[in-house]
């Protein structure tokens, strides 16, 4: 069992199927209507700890039902919330996705306390002795939850804590440029095709990779969605095949769980294309469920799909040789 400290948002999602976005001033009716848990953060957090982990978060959230339901996935599996905060004032951070048949989704963000995690309460023994930070580049946007980060980075460096980030369009979006600097000294970055192009301003992988290696990134992970992913590191590029799956619901929360189960790999002792592997798979059947957070992936069950020799009592190594091919 690895000890993980994630910071990063937990949030509500309100979730609404529609036919059809809306004009311009106009209304739609939604199909179906959900409210889950979610946000990066929270969804890593709980993804990790499903997968038998030591974890602790660092979120603020509000008071109310909203927070309840925002953390209720992370307690139920047992995650640390020594380091959760609470807001007397803000509402617990939310995000309200409608989401076409096509299974696009377009998604209003509402920070609310997450932007506020204190920095004050932050100590060195929150991050020293723990095997992996793995943050949320929104918690690098702004406020006092950037300043946490910011810190929790250097704690982590200075104690030789081995440090994952990954990236979301909203985070991207808002600090662009900024963000090379940042994720100097980072193990691996994780992000997708649609981020990868935005924080490098090229408009093919290749070039997106070569600008990436130029500011001293080398090990970058690209989830290329219906493709699986690329592995980046100063030796090749691969892609690693995605999992084949069928009834896909919704997408939500894929990216995240992918982020988990690959970090929980790597930290296991596997090596890069092997986690990727077992990612894609994590992502996929995240995908059978409503919601970011619903479906169980515990450790037995990824194993077993992954293909893995040995079930939940594999060791290290043991993922089957997958088809993937040079970049």
């Amino acid at each position: 069992m690895a000890q993980f400290l994630v910071i990063g948002d937990a949030t509500v999602d309100q979730m609404y199927f529609i036919d059809a976005l809306p004009e311009a001033g106009g209304e739609v009716s939604a199909t179906h209507a959900v409210m889950e848990p979610g946000g990066a953060g929270g969804t890593i957090a709980t993804a990790l700890a499903r997968l038998d982990h030591d974890v602790a978060i660092a979120t603020r959230v509000g008071t109310g039902p909203f927070s309840a339901l925002a953390l209720k996935h992370l307690r139920t599996t047992g995650v640390d919330m020594t380091l959760v905060q609470s807001d007397p004032y803000l509402q617990t951070s939310s995000v309200t996705i409608l989401i076409t048949p096509d299974g696009q989704r377009t998604m209003i963000g509402a920070a609310g306390a997450s932007r506020d995690l204190d920095a004050r309460a932050l100590r060195p023994e929150h991050v020293e002795g723990r095997d992996a930070l793995v943050m949320s580049a929104y918690s690098l946007i702004s406020g006092p939850q950037r300043t946490y980060s910011l810190r929790a980075l250097q704690l982590a460096k200075d104690a030789g804590v081995r440090v994952f980030v990954d990236m979301g369009t909203g985070a991207v979006n808002a600090l662009q440029e900024g963000l090379m600097p940042l994720l100097e000294g980072v193990e691996v970055v994780l992000m997708n095709e649609r981020e990868l192009f935005t924080l490098t301003g090229e408009s093919s992988i290749s070039d997106a990779v070569s600008g990436l290696r130029a500011r001293g990134i080398e090990q970058v992970v690209v989830k290329v969605g219906e493709m699986g992913s690329i592995v980046v590191t100063p030796e090749r590029s691969e892609l690693v095949e995605a999992y084949a799956i069928d009834g896909v619901l919704d997408t939500t929360g894929a990216g995240d769980v992918y982020t988990a189960a690959f970090v929980a790999a790597v930290i296991e002792g596997n090596d890069l294309l092997q986690a990727a592997w077992l990612a894609n798979v994590a992502g996929a059947l995240t995908t059978r469920e409503i919601g970011a957070q619903r479906i169980v992936i515990d450790r037995a069950t990824l194993l077993q799909q992954a293909g893995v020799a040995g079930g939940a009592s594999a060791t290290a190594g043991a993922v089957a040789g997958r088809p993937s091919a040079r970049r």
